[in-house]
């Protein structure tokens, strides 16, 4: 009997030495993981970038700034960027900058197209038009301005539904959607 007591206690100790010593690790990697995960979740935290700035150049040497106090990846479509408080600038070679600012833009960044919208603000030289929206497209050389449309100058105040610019040539059409309405123009004289 005494040897079946002497494997009893050594299968015994040798048991909780196993169990001691695999509860021991098992803490250890458990801690190792929550010390892990934390930083790992900040690397992986979001798509959403702060004070976003972007500059490009065409052929012609017009340049392209726009900036934003925010920016969210499209997860569809990295090339977009949805922005929020936005500002660009289009330096023109041959002729003055255009300011352009809205509450928030949609950012092409292959081929810099730009949808402005909400309380878009255009300046060039003297002229100020207003808007609720705003597409921008370097390729096809314009701005198409529509929604709650006001063009001002030193001279006249015009409500319309669309004013569409050529950047390239400075042609500027200006026109209502239906046939039957007309452009507003009032003089500030």
């Amino acid at each position: 009997m005494t040897k079946k007591i002497v494997k009893i206690v050594f299968l015994m100790s040798f048991l909780s030495l196993f169990l001691f010593l695999y509860l021991k690790n098992f803490n250890v990697k458990e801690s190792k993981i929550e010390k892990i995960l934390p930083e790992e979740e900040t690397v992986y935290n979001s798509n959403i970038l702060q004070d976003v700035n972007y500059t490009s150049k065409d052929t012609r040497g017009n340049e392209y700034i726009i900036k934003a106090l925010k920016g969210e990846i499209d997860f569809s479509d990295n090339n977009i960027i949805y922005l929020t408080n936005v500002s660009a600038l289009i330096k023109l070679k041959n002729s003055k900058n255009i300011r352009i600012n809205s509450d928030f833009g949609k950012y092409n960044t292959i081929n810099n197209n730009t949808i402005f919208s909400q309380n878009v603000i255009v300046n060039y030289l003297d002229n100020k038009i207003i808007s609720e929206y705003l597409d921008f497209s370097i390729k096809r050389n314009s701005m198409i301005i529509s929604r709650n449309v006001v063009y001002t100058n030193l001279e006249n105040i015009l409500k319309a539904d669309v004013v569409e610019v050529d950047i390239k040539t400075k042609d500027t059409k200006i026109f209502m959607y239906e046939n039957n309405k007309k452009v507003k123009i009032k003089s500030k004289n």
